[in-house]
C-alpha cells in the first residue's frame, strides 16, 4: 500500500516545530549581523541549532526506515541510491524526496530555525523549497562526497539564488566525514560538475593556480548533531570517508529565493510535471515556506 504523498500538504502535519506567533518569538531564531557577514564573506555558516534531542530521535528513526530499500513507498523519492559510491569497497546512501514520505522530514521544512536563517541569508527574501536529500555513511566503510558546488547540478533553474542547509543527525567529525569548505569559493563563479560520489579531489583539475592555493587551505567544519551548516550554492565543499565505528547520518534542505524560474522544458525532478522554461517555480512540489523575515506581521 502506497503512503500518502505529503507533498500535498504545505504546512506541518505534526506539532514537532512550534510556529512563532509574534516578532519577539521569531527573534530567538534570527541570525546576528556577524553571522550574516561571516556567511557573505566565506560562503558558509556553521553552528545553527536546528533540532533538540527529541526531534533528533524522531528523524533518526525515520531515516533508519527510509534507508531500507524494501520499503513499499520508495517510489515517492525523486532519486534513491542505496549506494552511490563509485568505489565498491565503500557505501554512500543518497536519496532525494523524503519530505513526501515521513512526517518529521516533511515538517522540518517549516522549522522556524531553518526558514528564518534561510531568508536572512537570501537577503531577506521569501523562501521557496527546491528539494531535500538524505545521506547515510555506514561505520568503517562510508563513502566520500566529492568536492562540488551545489548549483553545478541545478543549472536547470535560474538565477543563482539558492541556499543549502546541511544538518547532521550524528556528531560530524573529521573521522566520520564532516563537511569541508574552501572559504570564499562562492565568489569563484560556476565550475564544472563532478561525479558526486567519485574522486574526492577530482574538481582540482579544473582549478586555476590561485584557486589551487586556496584549495590547500580547506577547512574541516565539524558539527554537533542537530546543528546545521548553511552554505551558498556556489560554495565549494565535500566530505571524506566514514572511518569511525558509528554511522554518519544527515539530511539536507535545498531552497531558493521566491522568483527563481525553470530554465528547461524537461522535468526538474524525476516524476514531477515540467515547469516550462521561463516560468516561475511554484506549486505542489516547490511550496513557499516563508514570506521573509521582514514580513512577519
Amino acid at each position: 500500500m502506497q503512503s500518502k504523498d505529503l507533498s500535498e500538504f504545505h504546512q506541518q502535519v505534526s506539532d514537532m516545530f512550534p510556529w512563532p506567533k509574534t516578532d519577539e518569538e521569531w527573534d530567538r531564531y534570527r541570525l546576528s549581523k556577524d553571522q550574516v557577514n561571516f556567511f557573505n564573506e566565506n560562503g558558509y555558516l556553521p553552528g545553527i541549532r536546528m533540532l533538540n534531542e527529541e526531534q533528533l530521535a524522531i528523524l533518526r528513526e525515520e531515516l533508519f526506515q527510509l534507508i531500507d530499500p524494501a520499503r513499499h513507498d520508495n517510489s515517492l523519492f525523486y532519486e534513491y541510491n542505496s549506494n552511490e559510491s563509485t568505489d565498491p569497497q565503500t557505501i554512500l546512501f543518497h536519496a532525494l524526496g523524503e519530505w513526501r514520505i515521513t512526517r518529521g522530514l516533511h515538517d522540518v521544512l517549516w522549522n522556524p530555525a531553518f526558514v528564518m536563517a534561510a531568508s536572512q541569508l537570501l537577503d531577506d527574501k521569501p523562501v521557496r523549497f527546491w528539494h531535500d536529500q538524505i545521506f547515510y555513511k555506514p561505520p568503517k566503510k562510508g563513502g566520500v562526497v566529492a568536492w562540488h558546488q551545489d548549483y553545478s547540478y541545478w543549472t536547470r533553474t535560474k538565477p543563482v539564488a539558492h541556499i543549502t542547509c546541511w544538518c547532521p543527525l550524528d556528531d560530524a567529525t573529521a573521522e566520520n566525514g564532516c563537511l569541508q569548505y574552501i572559504p570564499a569559493s562562492h565568489k569563484w563563479g560556476l565550475l564544472p560538475k563532478p561525479v558526486i560520489a567519485g574522486d574526492l579531489h577530482g574538481i582540482r583539475e579544473f582549478l586555476t593556480a590561485e584557486q589551487q592555493k586556496q584549495f590547500d587551505n580547506a577547512q574541516l567544519v565539524p558539527a554537533k548533531a542537530g546543528e546545521a551548516i548553511f552554505h551558498h550554492s556556489l560554495a565549494l565543499h565535500g566530505s571524506g570517508e566514514n572511518k569511525s565505528s558509528e554511522p554518519r547520518r544527515a539530511f539536507v534542505i535545498n531552497a531558493f529565493a521566491d522568483g527563481v524560474v525553470s530554465d528547461t522544458d524537461e522535468p526538474l525532478l524525476q516524476g514531477v510535471p515540467p515547469v516550462l522554461k521561463g516560468n516561475k517555480m511554484e506549486g505542489q512540489f516547490f511550496p513557499l515556506l516563508f514570506k521573509g523575515s521582514g514580513q512577519l506581521q
